[in-house]
């Protein structure tokens, strides 16, 4: 193995022609408004920002690298109400590279009264399986610092130009059934994969809405009657 082979060196080190350039970060329009501590950080160490409205992620770094930024409170309203899964299985659809920033101290997830810390440990797992990264900084400046390195790394080492990918629809009948399935609340992408795994067919899933808890391991009473009443409430504009 020759030397830097196989290693850190190349990353670790720079010439001076790489000195001078500046790493262009794409940044979701959205995340821009409410982190711009983050956006003006990024324009001081001396990077290209592009503000952008994406369709998923936070920041673009490469064509085939993006991140999603979270907060400890934004990762465990996530786990309890949203769907965490889908939004970064998305992501890595269209960016191989994907990687969950977490902003700010792991141990604060345990004032949440709501989360239990196997439900963390779980959703890290999850995502560590499905091959992304979490990253965990303790504040927006590390973010930054965090943010502006990785740029420069895939960008100056790697070669790579910020690219915007298009999220990859639903191109299959498995795909879309998935995606109705698990758009009910505090479903997600595993639950709809077994709820249809039951019933076969997402209309024979929300007929026998009320025997999901009897029928498919993880699926309580209160995730079966939220469901039901998306169901069946009458809509009103």
């Amino acid at each position: 193995m020759s030397p830097g082979e196989g290693s850190l060196l190349p990353y670790l080190t720079s010439n001076k022609d790489d000195a001078k350039r500046k790493p262009l970060i794409i940044v979701d329009s959205r995340e821009a408004n409410c982190a711009s501590k983050i956006v003006n950080g990024l324009l001081e160490r001396g990077a290209e920002v592009q503000v952008r409205a994406l369709e998923k992620g936070d920041y673009i770094l490469s064509d085939v690298c993006a991140v999603e930024r979270k907060t400890i409170q934004d990762f465990v309203h996530t786990l309890t109400r949203r769907n965490l899964f889908d939004q970064i299985f998305q992501l890595k659809e269209a960016y191989p590279k994907a990687l969950i920033v977490l902003e700010g101290y792991m141990h604060a997830v345990y004032r949440f009264s709501k989360i239990r810390p196997e439900a963390v440990w779980g959703a890290l797992f999850t995502l560590a399986k499905n091959g992304i990264s979490l990253i965990n900084t303790y504040s927006y400046k590390e973010t930054v610092d965090f943010l502006y390195i990785a740029a420069r790394q895939e960008q100056l080492t790697e070669k790579r130009a910020p690219m915007v990918h298009h999220v990859k629809k639903h191109d299959t009948i498995k795909d879309a059934q998935i995606f109705l399935v698990a758009s009910l609340p505090n479903i997600g992408r595993e639950k709809a994969i077994a709820l249809l795994k039951s019933y076969k067919t997402p209309i024979n899933a929300f007929l026998n809405v009320d025997e999901w808890s009897k029928k498919v391991y993880g699926l309580g009473p209160k995730i079966s009657s939220k469901a039901k009443e998306v169901l069946t409430t009458p809509f009103e504009e």
